[in-house]
């Protein structure tokens, strides 16, 4: 909410300075979000009005000018202004005057100037060049009455500050002068203005037929007729300034009324063109299929969710929200009707937004308006009517009031003792009851309780912290005591068997991947195909239409990065993501971190594709492959060893994709992507991904001492005959399934033959190949004799035997 402190003033003028009262008010609640002078600094800047205007003997589009700024001389005063004109009055910079700053940042000096031949000594101003506003169509033309030689700054009134307040929404009391007038009033113990508008007489009984047919809707409804005006009047210049000073521009003398009124005193109300009205009003609930043009242009749909004023023909107005463009007053506007109505906020809560544009009136109207007050403000509107819109022939209409479902206030009671409690700080009874009254809030003590009636201006005080709020707020925020925590603080730490995400981030960053943070929200598309997942969480209310569902996997983020920066010609790619993945579970129950019925378990995915490394002399190109990724994720997971088997993934190649093991636990997969996908990305290469459980990548294994063997090791090699469908994990687990007696520490697989098609070894049918192994060997206690060596040996080769029918080379 914008203001002019002026304004604020004439209500309530506290003996502070405009920063300290701008401190006041954020230290009540009443957030100052900006302080803004109504015009930049300029000096020597005053009325002058012009007695001649000739034109310029070498220049078409300049005039020659005598303007009188209150000097026994006149100026002569060059200007090419269209408007400039003999009798207008304008602000007149002299020499020596500094205008505001212009781009540059530097003021503008004016100085005796020649223009085609002509001395110009000054210079007539427009209010762009004021800084005043953007209009530069001609010069700013002042009022007749205004004083020659008078400073433009008294005269406009620009030595004034405009008020920016970042309000909450309890405070709807307050988005009005006179609402923060009554705030200021309470904080600082100055006298507050209240306004009092006599009735205006009334030579007219005639009287709008009106009937409130939804009373959740409109709990009361006042209205007034008021014959004979003019709406071909010009708005006062001070009504003018203050409105835009407020933010508003003007529109027309009876729009600016009720616009200013609302600023005032805080009620929005709406001026009909009483003609244009069919019969009488009739306030309901909207029908479904009924259409309104409303006063922004737009044509809307109302249904029975949203409050309507209608006569005997059409829908004439959204309810506390908008009025429609049929009953709109106009240059032809002879008879009007005044309406000011209290409007249940719930009732009027959300529905502006479901039309996708907000109004003012809405805004305060879903927030609580008083409802006390309409036909005193409809006195307001009638006596500026009446003022700026009156003709001879003009007449008033009685107030026709109608109370249908007023608010009852309910007493809240505030206990002291719970309020010292609460703030941390002591309170006394007085010390609250102080800071109720000098609200206005009627109060009843008792012993330690202090009973509340709010106003009916006040709909945010329902319960006793409402209240407990109002006493630390005329107390002041800042005088509340800094109070450290003194419930005891544990250091909640980390098991030594687990590493933070941090590490992993490193890690993966080590190993020469981006971190990407992408949204949890995704195609429809990709969690049926892509994810295998046919029944994905849908989002209420998307943002995007392919942001429709959560993400169960992180893998579609991924390829949407992959995509992004091969478009953008990039070579080499790899990027990871740590995220939350959301799935469907009934097993889970809800809890501080869980919603019933959704695991959110949080992963790591990454996605490689383009060359191994970067670009070097010293070894040839060559693109990732599954293994590369493979080997990125036993890295990562080091020195905890993982195992690997076939698997089909959604997203993954059938024949080049497997299940990733740790400790025999499946906890994610690693793949190259599928062809089909590929096609569909336009991928120049397949990329190689994967995606863990990042509870799984997080642990780790405790350190450990052992001792350094003292005895040499021994190494024996064995090569063996087994089936090409036997894998390397199936070969190492019989391996070191073996009965060695302990002293098996190593054993790494160092080649794999196979013998030419035309020449394949062939054992019952099946197609063999030869694996040749590297088995270290070491105790602990002595050298291992050869016998022991040999025992070894043989248990290997009699494992692989009955594991994998393996059969020794020889």
């Amino acid at each position: 909410m914008q203001f002019p402190e002026s304004w604020l003033r004439e209500f309530c003028n506290p003996a502070l300075s405009t920063a300290e009262l701008a401190e006041t008010l954020t230290m009540a609640g009443l957030e100052v979000e900006e302080l803004k002078p109504v015009a930049p600094p300029f000096s020597r800047i005053v009325v002058g009005e012009i007695k001649e205007a000739a034109q310029h003997p070498n220049a078409d589009r300049l005039r020659v000018c005598q303007v009188d700024v209150g000097q026994p001389e006149l100026l002569t005063i060059v200007c090419g202004a269209p408007n400039a004109r003999v009798g207008i009055k304008v602000p007149c910079a002299m020499v020596g005057a500094e205008l505001p700053p212009g781009e540059d940042g530097q003021p503008f000096l004016i100085k005796v100037g020649k223009l085609r031949g002509v001395e110009s000594f000054g210079m007539l101003c427009s209010a762009r060049e004021l800084k005043l506003s953007e209009d530069h169509g001609g010069l700013l033309e002042l009022a007749a009455e205004a004083v020659v030689g008078q400073n433009i700054r008294e005269h406009l009134l620009l030595d004034d500050t405009l008020f920016t307040l970042k309000l909450t929404p309890n405070l709807a009391h307050c988005l009005s002068v006179y609402g923060v007038a009554r705030e200021v009033s309470a904080l600082t113990g100055a006298p507050l203005k209240t306004p009092a508008f006599a009735k205006a007489e009334c030579t007219l009984t005639e009287v709008l037929p009106v009937k409130v047919s939804a009373p959740d809707l409109c709990g009361r409804f006042s209205g007034r007729i008021i014959r004979g005006v003019n709406p071909k009047a010009a708005t006062p210049d001070w009504m003018v300034d203050r409105l835009a000073r407020c933010g508003q521009r003007s529109v027309t003398a009876l729009v600016d009324i009720s616009n200013y009124v609302m600023f005032e005193l805080g009620r929005p109300s709406h001026i009909f063109d009483l003609d244009k009205i069919h019969g009488g009003l009739d306030v309901r609930w909207g029908r479904a299929g009924e259409l309104l043009k409303l006063l922004n242009g737009n044509t809307v749909t109302v249904d029975a969710q949203v409050g309507v004023i209608a006569d005997a023909v059409q829908v004439e107005s959204l309810a506390g929200i908008m009025g429609g463009d049929a009953t709109a007053v106009s240059d032809d506007t002879s008879n009007i009707y005044v309406e000011a109505a209290f409007w249940w906020p719930k009732a009027i809560a959300g529905r502006s937004r479901r039309f996708n544009f907000s109004t003012d009136a809405g805004h305060r109207f879903e927030r609580g308006v008083d409802p006390e007050s309409t036909v005193e403000h409809i006195e307001r509107i009638t006596q500026l009517v009446l003022e700026i819109c009156a003709t001879p022939a003009t007449v008033c209409g009685p107030v026709d009031d109608q109370q249908v479902a007023m608010p009852q206030p309910a007493k809240v009671a505030l206990r002291v003792a719970r309020a010292a409690r609460v703030l941390g700080m002591p309170l006394t009874q007085a010390q609250c009851v102080k800071a109720l009254t000098g609200l206005g809030l009627p109060v009843t003590e008792a012993d330690g309780v202090i009973e509340v009636t709010p106003p009916s201006y006040r709909f945010d005080l329902q319960i006793e912290e409402d209240l407990i709020e109002e006493v630390v707020r005329m107390i002041g925020f800042h005088k509340l005591p800094q109070t450290p925590p003194q419930a005891p603080i544990t250091a909640k730490l980390r098991p030594e068997n687990q590493r933070s995400p941090f590490a992993v981030r490193h890690a993966l960053a080590a190993l020469g991947y981006q971190e990407t943070i992408n949204f949890s929200f995704c195609d429809e598309r990709w969690e049926h195909e892509l994810a295998g997942n046919p029944n994905p969480i849908k989002l209420l209310n998307p943002i995007a239409s392919q942001m429709s569902v959560m993400r169960s996997s992180l893998l579609g983020s991924l390829l949407q990065v992959l995509k992004f920066n091969q478009d953008r010609k990039a070579q080499r790619v790899r990027v990871f993501e740590i995220g939350r993945v959301f799935l469907r579970d009934a097993s889970v129950v809800s809890s501080d971190t869980t919603v019933q019925g959704f695991d959110q378990p949080m992963r790591v995915a990454g996605v490689a594709m383009g060359p191994v490394d970067a670009p070097e002399w010293g070894c040839k190109e060559r693109p990732v492959d599954f293994f590369d990724v493979k080997g990125d994720l036993e890295a990562l997971f080091a020195p905890i060893c993982l195992s690997f088997e076939p698997a089909e993934h959604p997203a993954m190649h059938p024949g080049r994709c497997a299940r990733v093991l740790c400790a025999g636990a499946a906890v994610g997969f690693v793949g190259e992507l599928h062809p089909k996908w590929r096609q569909s990305l336009d991928l120049v290469q397949a990329p190689v991904m994967f995606e863990v459980d990042l509870k799984a990548a997080l642990g780790r294994q405790v350190p450990r001492f052992e001792a350094v063997p003292r005895f040499q090791a021994v190494e024996r090699d064995i090569a063996v005959l087994v089936a090409e469908s036997v894998t390397h994990n199936a070969l190492m687990q019989a391996i070191w399934a073996a009965p060695c007696g302990g002293i098996l520490r190593d054993a790494v697989l160092f080649d794999i033959y196979r013998p030419k098609p035309q020449a394949a070894d062939v054992q019952d049918g099946v197609p063999e190949k030869s694996m040749a192994i590297r088995l270290t060997l070491n105790a602990q206690d002595a050298t291992l004799s050869e016998q022991q060596i040999e025992e070894a040996v043989a248990a290997v080769v009699a494992t692989l035997s009955e594991k994998v029918a393996a059969r020794q080379r020889v």
